[in-house]
């Protein structure tokens, strides 16, 4: 069977002198010349093997196969006129999508408010975030499931992407009345032998951030619970099944309630950080680097 490679730009042209039903009215719509229809019209032909147009005084009008052919270019330009307008759409940041990965840390004390504001900001964009713990958003970055991460310390990170700080945050040890003795005491890490611990799972980074940390002090205290999530830990410490490993802001509402309390110890662990982590920037959506943009933005504000 044969095949007809054609200058697409010559069906441009017989759409327009179909539609108007003159070359010299296809020419003012295409501001080219009458005679370059003319010969784009004769191409056409000659490509295709048969006569689109019959010539009349008035202009133009289609053959029997003319009209055959016409009612498939109609259709083709149309769906590239609707392509162009979806791509001014998400030029315009009028509709598209946005992927995003975060862990529940990250999404609730930092991606919340900026998410609020994007979405007041360009309403027809979908947002799109896959929340899980950190190794595992980074993995999806890895596969291109999301645009780009925002995820804590410590992590992992492939030689092809970047992250930047965007906020500092520690982890702290709290505590329900029932440990009320070692209030106020400067403490060392030996003492979490003697008691209950609540502690997030192995595969968080909030864990492997403090087992870290214990590990090289010598101290592996065995956890009487281990939780998927950090709000979890904060209830389980107020009803006094243990003491709680957490992030500062997940505890902060009960500790200024006076639920919990902050445990003292005689070395304060060091800062962890929230980061935004992105792989191949091209191929982040229009979208996705409109958000990225105003993340970076308020980083290099608040530094």
């Amino acid at each position: 069977m044969c095949k007809i490679r054609t200058n697409l730009e010559y069906y441009k042209v017989f759409y327009y002198v179909e539609k108007l039903g003159s070359l010299t009215a296809a020419a003012e719509k295409l501001c080219i010349s009458q005679p370059a229809v003319s010969q784009a019209v004769k191409q056409l032909e000659l490509a295709v093997g048969v006569k689109l147009f019959f010539r009349t005084a008035k202009g133009v009008t289609l053959t029997e196969e003319g009209k055959a052919l016409a009612f498939y270019v109609e259709r083709g330009m149309e769906y590239f006129r609707s392509g162009e307008e979806a791509v001014e759409r998400l030029k315009n940041l009028e509709k598209g999508d946005v992927r995003i990965g975060a862990s529940d840390m990250t999404l609730r004390f930092y991606l919340l408010p900026h998410l609020e504001r994007f979405h007041q900001e360009f309403p027809g964009i979908h947002v799109n975030v896959s929340n899980g713990p950190t190794p595992e958003t980074i993995d999806l970055l890895k596969e291109g499931k999301i645009d780009f991460a925002i995820v804590s310390t410590p992590f992992d990170l492939p030689e092809d992407m970047e992250a930047v700080k965007v906020r500092e945050t520690r982890n702290i040890f709290v505590a329900g009345n029932r440990f009320s003795h070692l209030k106020g005491k400067v403490l060392d890490y030996s003492c979490l032998l003697d008691y209950p611990c609540i502690f997030l799972e192995e595969k968080t980074s909030t864990r492997q951030f403090m087992d870290t940390f214990l590990k090289e002090r010598g101290v592996f205290p065995k956890p009487e619970f281990d939780l998927a999530i950090s709000d979890m830990v904060v209830q389980f410490a107020i009803r006094n099944l243990g003491i709680g490993c957490v992030v500062e802001e997940f505890a902060r509402e009960a500790l200024e309630s006076g639920e919990l309390f902050q445990m003292t110890f005689a070395e304060e662990m060091p800062p962890r950080y929230f980061c935004l982590v992105t792989g191949r920037r091209e191929l982040i959506s229009l979208p996705g680097r409109r958000l990225l943009q105003l993340l970076e933005q308020d980083s290099l504000n608040s530094t």
